[in-house]
């Protein structure tokens, strides 16, 4: 099993005495592993798809409640060979092995910087294209290194909560609160992040841009699901942020952090 973590850092800066602030959103890239891997069906139809094939006099598929093994007889100078260069996967069995990469998020602004006691709203956005051979697909998890995520020493903003068990089509913030939350969108996002077009979401398949909120929180959730296999182009998933401060709410000057991990996962 292939494991790649991305930890996302991020930084807000306000004052609370002037109607300006600067807002700082960092991603810093700690870890991005993948194996390089390509594979190409030998026979398709719309029906069906054949990964790879071998001519041989025996085998086949044992399995029990503890075990399983699948097995080839006949077969020629298998084995995997490798140079500086290049691998080599030759026979049957050893043409069974998946990929799975990522192109990791870049650094983020959020923007505008949110006032003095007058509150605000500030946004920013980053992506990551995940691209996989393997036919089971991938998922994406994200989780927050403290509760609340953001932080600057004993002052926060509140992880954003929605109202129901699913995430909000509409971000909300009370005037006499500070909250942060996110939202992910994309082609392979999880089912709990789409809508039905109509203003609820975690149902039906629409991915209305801006909408579905949720807060970050120290257990991982799920933010992308996806079954089959996505090669060559991969799939891109935009992972947008958002601090919001409201009218009547004092929030404390300082640099405010959260620190995120992205987890892709084969299937």
């Amino acid at each position: 099993m292939n494991i790649i973590r991305d930890n996302s850092i991020f930084a807000i800066a306000r004052t609370a005495a002037m109607p300006v602030s600067v807002v700082v959103c960092a991603i810093m890239l700690v870890l991005a592993c993948g194996v390089d891997g390509a594979s190409a069906e030998v026979m398709t139809s719309t029906d069906y798809s054949i990964q790879s094939d071998s001519l041989n006099f025996g085998g086949l598929r044992s399995a029990s409640g503890a075990y399983a093994m699948e097995d080839t007889l006949g077969e020629v100078a298998t084995g995997v060979s490798s140079s500086t260069d290049y691998t080599m996967n030759a026979g049957y069995q050893q043409m069974q092995e998946t990929a799975i990469s990522i192109v990791p998020p870049s650094n983020v602004t959020l923007s505008p910087a949110i006032g003095g006691l007058s509150g605000g709203t500030s946004n920013g956005q980053t992506s990551f294209t995940v691209t996989t051979d393997d036919p089971a697909g991938y998922m994406v998890t994200i989780v927050a290194s403290t509760s609340p995520a953001l932080t600057s020493g004993s002052d926060s903003f509140a992880d954003y909560q929605p109202a129901g068990a699913a995430p909000d089509f509409t971000f909300t913030n009370a005037a006499t609160a500070s909250t942060f939350g996110f939202t992910p969108e994309g082609a392979d996002i999880a089912s709990r992040y789409k809508d039905d077009g109509l203003g609820t979401c975690g149902t039906g398949s629409t991915d209305t841009a801006n909408a579905c909120w949720d807060g970050l929180s120290t257990s991982a959730k799920t933010i992308v699901s996806r079954a089959t296999a996505n090669q060559p182009a991969g799939v891109v998933t935009t992972l947008k942020f958002r601090a919001a401060s409201g009218s009547s709410h004092v929030q404390a000057s300082g640099l405010y952090t959260a620190t995120t991990t992205i987890t892709v996962i084969p299937q």
